[in-house]
């Protein structure tokens, strides 16, 4: 008979967890869908804006060049001899051949001007269309998604239904297919498989627990919360009877302490941080990120980053030109594309093409 281990009851709260409301992969599409609204406001807002300064801008290059060519018409008419007298009494200083030359002159740089200012907003309009695009095609491919996500979830609680009632009729073929589309690894597919097929061993344990919880008026979170408790004073019993812990207990012991909750990642997430492990680097990292107001789901949504060498500077870079850390959470892919070293070039280039580095949303980077 299989006990409810502490690596059983990890497995569980995941299990569970995926089963409610408050499932990570239904919330973190929902943090997802929230961003992109407002990415798509903002962007529909810049649009507009960007759209009449266009328009003005076009409107004012007609106007002086019809103005323009009205001007030098009427000053070529004028012979300062016809009004010889009157400027000499009244003392006007007019020269109408000096004021031609000078409208000639400048009347085409400033309608240059206004032409690469219309040439800069119709670039900037094309970025913002761009950016509003990507943010509109996310929510729709968001909600097919969470329709696929909501499906996955009915068919997983079904199959709960099913074991706890003793009735479990589905081969493990099809329980593992489930749970690889909500990233189990092939070794949690398995012992999941095992669960659900021999409930006897450790499911109804574990549901006995959670009834028995809510009962005394404990909500499902606080009983996550108490299992983890649980699970941590196991490892300390472990630990006193110098048993050691595994590499990858390690590390969740220590994203558990820097605030990060082990439910979010998956064992492939924590096997790709193993193999590239520096604790000092992780935890500089995650600091980091604390003290420059960065949501910690970054490094939930790209792994890559907790161990990431160049990290803090690269966002120090990024903040240098005027980024917010808002901006570098909504476009993580930068840290991840560059190096420190081809970050600071394509800051180069984009300045040395005059453009303003602030300016060029992220994802143009």
């Amino acid at each position: 008979m299989k006990m409810l281990t502490a690596e059983i009851t990890k497995l569980l709260d995941k299990l569970y967890n995926l089963r409610g409301e408050d499932s990570v992969i239904l919330s973190k599409m929902e943090k997802e869908r929230k961003l992109a609204e407002e990415t798509k406001e903002r962007t529909t807002n810049e649009k507009k804006v960007l759209q009449e300064k266009i328009e003005s801008l076009t409107e004012e290059e007609r106007v002086l060049g019809e103005e323009g060519e009205k001007l030098v018409s009427a000053l070529s008419g004028i012979k300062t001899d016809d009004f010889k007298l009157v400027l000499e009494k009244l003392k006007v200083d007019f020269n109408p051949d000096k004021l031609s030359e000078e409208v000639n002159s400048l009347l085409p740089k400033t309608i240059s001007k206004v032409q690469e200012d219309t040439k800069k907003a119709e670039d900037e309009l094309v970025k913002v269309e761009s950016e509003m695009n990507t943010a509109i095609a996310t929510i729709e491919e968001l909600g097919i998604r969470k329709d696929e996500a909501l499906e996955n979830q009915t068919r997983l609680n079904e199959y709960f239904e099913l074991a706890l009632n003793g009735n479990i009729n589905i081969t493990r073929d099809s329980i593992t297919s489930l749970l690889e589309k909500f990233d189990f690894n092939e070794d949690e597919q398995r012992e999941a498989a095992k669960i659900l097929m021999f409930p006897e061993d450790a499911l109804f344990d574990y549901e006995n627990k959670l009834k028995n919880a809510e009962q005394e008026g404990k909500s499902i979170s606080e009983v996550f919360a108490e299992a983890k408790e649980n699970v941590s004073l196991e490892e300390e019993e472990d630990n006193s009877e110098n048993v050691e812990l595994s590499p990858k207990e390690e590390l969740i012991n220590l994203l558990t302490e820097l605030g990060f909750d082990y439910l979010d990642f998956t064992s492939n997430d924590l096997d790709k941080v193993l193999a590239n492990y520096n604790k000092n680097d992780l935890v500089k990292n995650v600091n980091f990120a604390k003290d420059n107001d960065i949501d910690l789901d970054m490094f939930v949504d790209n792994i890559e980053l907790l161990y990431d060498k160049e990290f803090e500077a690269k966002i120090k870079k990024l903040v240098e030109v005027g980024k917010e850390p808002v901006d570098i959470y909504l476009n993580p892919n930068i840290l991840i594309k560059y190096t420190k070293d081809a970050l600071e070039g394509v800051i180069d280039k984009l300045r040395n093409s005059g453009l303003d580095p602030k300016k060029v949303p992220l994802i143009a980077y």
